[in-house]
């Protein structure tokens, strides 16, 4: 280890001062206010995305529910039976995107009413 005296005293005052303005209550507020806003921005967009999995997933479902169901159909001819599956697996999708919408203006509204709060104490460093 060096000694500090043999350090160039403008070098000291220099890093003196970065780290009194780098560990300031507001700087330290802000950062830490960014950080929590940017998490809080991910947990949300993972919310939209998870919900977008489930409308393919159900999509997926639906549509392959659909094909049999219209292949029973025009086979066996029983319509009122076919039909109320084709039904349940539009309403499969509908019902899911009806999620998707409702958990994507959740996540906005979560998002947009995050507090930030003001800076400790009178907003000074």
């Amino acid at each position: 280890m060096s000694d500090i005296s043999t350090v160039n005293p403008q070098v000291l005052d220099a890093v003196w001062a970065t780290q009194k303005a780098v560990n300031a209550p507001k700087v330290v507020w802000e950062n830490s206010a960014g950080k929590a806003f940017q998490f809080v921005a991910q947990a949300t967009a993972m919310a939209v995305q998870d919900a977008t999995n489930n409308l393919r997933n159900i999509s997926t479902i639906s549509t392959t529910a659909i094909g049999v169901a219209m292949s029973q159909l025009m086979s066996s001819g029983d319509v009122d039976t076919w039909q109320a599956v084709i039904n349940a697996a539009q309403n499969l999708v509908q019902t899911s995107a009806n999620d998707l919408l409702a958990i994507g203006q959740n996540a906005a509204q979560v998002l947009q009413n995050f507090p930030a709060g003001p800076p400790p104490g009178n907003g000074t460093t």
